[in-house]
């Protein structure tokens, strides 16, 4: 009766902590894995993954059960942020392998936490197999952080064309390329609604005069710092920007839900300034807070399935040692 009892409350608080959450299971164990995004029938995933023999970042493809994984960039470089097209046969992704086969030198951490914003980085379309078909981006500098609203057809990604990380878009062939953002500072990791009319992004605008140098001289490194992200929303073509959010903290990956009416996240605001993320729900004007998940570790990029009914991200949760992020499914509720 008692060990009845004490699984009862265990299931209740389970449930509790993660009440949009049911059937956790883990797709990848062991390894740094990350950004994992549907296929458009949401039979695979594909995601970066920095794993043996590869000393950083490559994307793989993997069936929605974690079965059939296998890489599909070129094993050179490092790559990130890959996508699929609507046809479900193409992807996108940014690498710097035409700059290099070796990865890029990390950033100087001796400046603090900051992000490397490689120049080498360009996207590229590819078959589902491997194959690269065309470089989409040309510009000097930094073009990564790319995703794609399969009713439109348009790909909104972050680029260093303009002098600064502004978001822009283009279309699958590369062409038709559209500045979006124009105020100084990181706007990156944007994502459309479905129906294609809204857009989400996190940014990072410098608010002083020595925060704004700081972003400068970092940039100037080909790097930014990340612990300071708001989330903005905005119509797709980048008119009528609005911050959602003011935690002071580092919030990022957001999703739209299916309906557009609320925005998933990943942020650290209830422990700024540590690795410490869990996921939110929130309205498009900030409002209705919730929390999604409580794992006490790091916790981020998730995205719903086309249909609605699952949840895939990316954790800690279960790692065997430090720096683990495996990718995991959920029932959405």
């Amino acid at each position: 009766m008692k060990a009845a009892v004490s699984l009862l409350a265990a299931c209740l608080l389970a449930h509790a902590q993660s009440p949009h959450l049911a059937n956790i299971r883990q797709l990848t164990f062991g390894g740094q894995n990350a950004e994992a995004y549907w296929s458009p029938d949401g039979k695979r995933l594909i995601f970066q993954s920095t794993r043996p023999p590869y000393a950083c970042d490559q994307m793989f493809l993997m069936n929605a059960d974690g079965s059939g994984l296998h890489l599909v960039s070129t094993g050179k470089g490092r790559t990130t942020c890959g996508y699929f097209l609507r046809d479900n046969k193409h992807i996108i992704y940014a690498s710097t392998h035409e700059a290099g086969d070796a990865c890029p030198t990390p950033p100087d951490r001796s400046k603090g936490y900051v992000w490397g914003v490689f120049p080498g980085y360009d996207i590229y379309l590819a078959t589902d197999a491997g194959k690269i078909l065309k470089k989409l981006t040309t510009a000097p500098g930094y073009d990564a952080e790319a995703t794609v609203n399969w009713k439109t057809n348009r790909i909104v990604y972050t680029s260093l064309a303009s002098g600064d990380l502004d978001l822009w878009t283009m279309r699958p062939d590369g062409s038709h390329k559209q500045r979006l953002t124009t105020t100084i500072g990181y706007d990156g990791g944007a994502v459309f609604s479905r129906d294609g009319t809204k857009l989400v992004w996190r940014a990072n605008y410098p608010a002083t005069p020595e925060a704004l140098e700081r972003y400068k001289s970092l940039l100037a490194e080909n790097t930014t710092a990340p612990m300071k992200m708001e989330l903005v929303v905005a119509n797709s073509d980048g008119s009528n920007a609005r911050t959602i959010t003011n935690y002071g903290c580092a919030s990022f990956a957001p999703t739209f839900t299916p309906d557009g009416k609320k925005i998933l996240f990943a942020s650290n605001k209830n422990d700024c300034d540590t690795r410490k993320f869990e996921l939110f729900l929130v309205n498009l004007d900030g409002s209705g807070l919730e929390q999604v998940t409580d794992f006490g570790g790091f916790t981020s990029f998730p995205e719903i399935s086309p249909d609605g009914k699952s949840l895939v991200f990316c954790s800690d949760r279960n790692a065997k040692e430090r720096y683990e992020f495996n990718i995991f499914v959920a029932d959405w509720q």
